[in-house]
């Protein structure tokens, strides 16, 4: 009988919703962070598609529009401000190579450090204003960590490390991934900042008496609470 995966998060070092999930876990509830496995996502290049389409995988990424990357502005904003953080910057991303951060938080991770450098990442993309497709800043980051600032600014050369990151994406292609954060325990799927709680409660195994204490409303006075028709979207998407 296969053994039963752990429960598991997809994160990204590109998205703001990744990032404000990580933050609100560390500050509520870090223990879950340590019991989790931890699993990167990110558009991959050329070279790293092509290692994917020979194992089959095909990603579901689209195009963003530009009326949903001003929104993921707007509403970037307003999370920050809730959660009191002041010194948010939004990088300005030209030409990016998502591999340059992810494969050297897969590399951080073998010297048992990939926490750590998710931390200064995060803190150097939306803090700091830092471009963490360049090399030369994953060089200071790894040095500030102590680690091999050589090895994790050229992880994206790595032909190894290559391979150990499609591999990565695939599985979440195997996951049913469509977005970050993306939370999964046993066969529950949770996407979103919104679904952060849930997951908890879920690992928690509190799941069910948090849902039995919420009472749905009476339609016959509460009509200005039903939904209008179609989709409304949700806004705690990959970003």
């Amino acid at each position: 009988m296969a053994s039963k995966r752990p429960p598991r998060w997809y994160f990204s070092l590109r998205s703001p919703y990744s990032w404000f999930a990580y933050r609100d876990l560390m500050a509520e509830h870090p223990e879950v962070l340590d019991t989790i496995d931890w699993l990167p996502f990110w558009e991959p290049d050329q070279e790293t598609a092509r290692l994917l389409a020979q194992e089959g995988v095909t990603l579901p990424i689209v195009a963003m529009s530009r009326a949903k990357n001003f929104y993921i502005l707007q509403d970037t904003r307003r999370l920050a401000t809730e959660r009191g953080l002041t010194e948010i910057t939004w990088p300005v991303d030209r030409e990016p190579c998502w591999e340059v951060a992810h494969l050297a938080w897969i590399a951080a991770g073998d010297e048992g450090r990939g926490k750590e450098f998710v931390a200064a990442a995060y803190r150097a993309r939306w803090q700091e204003g830092r471009n963490i497709s360049d090399p030369a800043v994953i060089a200071e980051i790894a040095g500030d960590l102590g680690l091999d600032a050589q090895r994790l600014s050229t992880a994206s050369q790595d032909a190894e490390l290559r391979k150990r990151g499609a591999a990565l994406l695939a599985e979440s292609a195997h996951d049913g991934l469509f977005g970050v954060p993306f939370f999964i325990t046993g066969r529950d799927k949770y996407w979103g900042l919104d679904r952060v709680a849930p997951f908890v409660r879920a690992l928690q195994g509190t799941a069910g008496t948090a849902a039995a204490k919420a009472t749905a409303p009476d339609p016959a006075t509460h009509a200005d609470l039903l939904p209008a028709g179609g989709d409304a979207g949700h806004a705690g998407g990959c970003g």
